[in-house]
């Protein structure tokens, strides 16, 4: 058995047997890949069935999960080559690419999110106390200080480590240029926040140094043949965010579309005249006096939570497939491998892989400035919609 999983193991390696290094980390990158398939399978069927029958999400669990652990059992027995060490990892690299677009779409979010939460306690201090709300104010200037500051000693140190070879360059340049661009376009209207700039001008600059630290050429590249385990720690904290953001905001989205589907068929409300104020709630404005004495019709809510999560779920398996080729490709360095011959020298084995996937980064890192700046520019040019 022993044997037979060294083989299965080191089938596709056996070209880098006169370079330890690359042997033992092609075998890792093995390893990687078949628990990260599977996840990926079970996540991509799990997506067919609910498509179709959504309670399937939630029955059988035990057997899904032992489902799931014989098959990454048996996985270890499979030749890597060429299920794993070939069709899995392209399917894995286009799939992190469509995850990494999808992941800034979440950040987007986040930032937004973040900034109106912030705001919003504010004004609820100012309604108890005018002025006490400030020190969220403040906050937000601090953060959006502290991520510049990253920013720029970041697209400083790029340049520093990163900056002997013009490809290198113009990618750092233009990731430059793309803050600025898209800071100027958020500072020069009322949409969007300078918070939100700045956590999609951090995001740019990790992307940047994702690029560059995949450049194949020895003189371009210091980082090339060591462990990029900085790269790996951001990934990996970046896929949590995106993961529990997912979460939260498929919950979300539920609760908030079942109480917008109940709110015409309010069996009792009452709300105080347009000049009246509550003083047990002293709000500044008396328009933002809130509804009370609700009263929601429960069986109704009961089985329209049912079908809006439904319409949900297929969505939720299709990112976690996702999710899991991003995660085999944050752990393998996108499928690269990088020799150590000495404590000077090293070299990709596989430098058009290098490329190529310096080029699947780069266009990642361009939908998210496009996408940000979308969100700034298109209120101004599609006044009548709305874009909440």
């Amino acid at each position: 058995m022993g044997k037979m999983t060294y083989n299965a193991w080191y089938d596709s390696c056996a070209k880098y047997a006169d370079d330890e290094h690359l042997l033992v980390q092609c075998a890792s990158n093995a390893g990687v890949y078949r628990p990260t398939f599977v996840a990926a399978l079970f996540f991509a069927v799990s997506a067919v069935a609910t498509r179709f029958s959504p309670s399937l999400n939630r029955e059988a669990w035990p057997a899904k999960y032992g489902t799931y652990l014989l098959l990454v059992m048996a996985s270890v027995f499979i030749p890597s080559d060429p299920l794993f060490s070939q069709f899995f990892l392209w399917v894995a690299r286009f799939g992190a690419t469509i995850f990494c677009v999808f992941q800034q779409v979440i950040l987007i979010d986040v930032a937004y999110n973040w900034n109106d939460d912030w705001v919003e306690k504010s004004n609820q201090c100012d309604r108890v106390s005018y002025g006490s709300g400030q020190k969220w104010l403040r906050a937000i200037l601090a953060s959006c200080v502290g991520l510049y500051a990253a920013t720029i000693v970041g697209i400083s140190l790029l340049y520093h480590y990163f900056g002997e070879c013009a490809g290198n360059n113009w990618v750092i340049t233009l990731s430059l240029l793309g803050i600025f661009t898209l800071t100027a376009v958020q500072l020069s209207g009322n949409e969007g926040s300078l918070l939100t700039s700045a956590v999609i001008s951090c995001y740019v600059t990790y992307l940047a140094f994702s690029i560059v630290s995949k450049n194949p050429r020895e003189h371009c590249n210091p980082r090339l043949g060591h462990n990029d385990v900085w790269g790996i720690a951001i990934g990996l904290t970046l896929t949590a965010i995106s993961l529990a953001w997912t979460g939260w905001s498929y919950t979300a989205e539920q609760r908030l579309d079942t109480e917008a589907v109940q709110a015409p068929r309010a069996v009792h409300q009452t709300r105080p005249q347009s000049n009246a104020i509550d003083l047990d709630v002293p709000f500044l404005d008396p328009e933002d006096q809130p509804a009370t004495g609700l009263v929601m019709e429960t069986d109704t809510l009961a089985s329209n939570s049912n079908g809006l999560g439904g319409t949900a779920l297929w969505k939720l398996n299709v990112i976690m497939a996702l999710i899991c080729c991003y995660v085999a490709m944050t752990l393998t360095g996108w499928g690269t491998l990088e020799s150590e011959l000495s404590d000077e020298t090293h070299h990709a084995a596989n430098p058009q892989i290098g490329r190529f996937n310096m080029a699947m980064i780069g266009i990642s890192q361009w939908v998210a400035i496009l996408a940000y700046i979308w969100t700034l520019v298109a209120p101004r040019l599609f006044p009548d919609r709305d874009f909440s």
